[in-house]
């Protein structure tokens, strides 16, 4: 018997893609591995900002989860630089650190989370803003 039917059926249902911006490859992989387990979403993992405009030259996300504090560049001027890109100016954001400026977030009305964080509350926020 062929896989086919159930590939096909799969292929023709697009799957959101996440970018995750995590400077700490073990909270990186932890969450990539989370949402794809847990979601019927798909994420990859790239782990500073100069990787992340790399990235979606390769592949446009449906939305990024940006860590705030990044070597090189932080989250909220990659977010910048994003939301300026061709094709991107809606994707959708969730901000997550522990070390950052609720109130420069809460004028921008970005969503954030703060860690650390329950992976469910993470999760709930990922599907909140997808199914926005």
């Amino acid at each position: 018997m062929s896989d086919k039917p159930t590939s096909g059926t799969k292929d023709a249902v697009a799957i959101k893609t996440l970018l995750v911006v995590e400077d700490d490859l073990d909270i990186g992989e932890f969450i990539v591995h989370a949402i794809q387990q847990e979601t019927p979403y798909q994420a990859f993992l790239v782990v500073d900002a100069f990787k992340a405009l790399n990235a979606i030259r390769q592949r446009k996300p449906d939305m990024f989860l940006l860590d705030y504090q990044l070597p090189g560049m932080d989250g909220l001027e990659l977010y910048n630089l994003l939301h300026t890109t061709e094709g991107l100016e809606n994707t959708p954001v969730l901000f997550m650190s522990a070390n950052f400026s609720e109130k420069e977030l809460d004028i921008l009305r970005l969503p954030y989370i703060e860690k650390p964080f329950e992976l469910d509350d993470l999760l709930q926020e990922i599907e909140k803003i997808l199914s926005a």
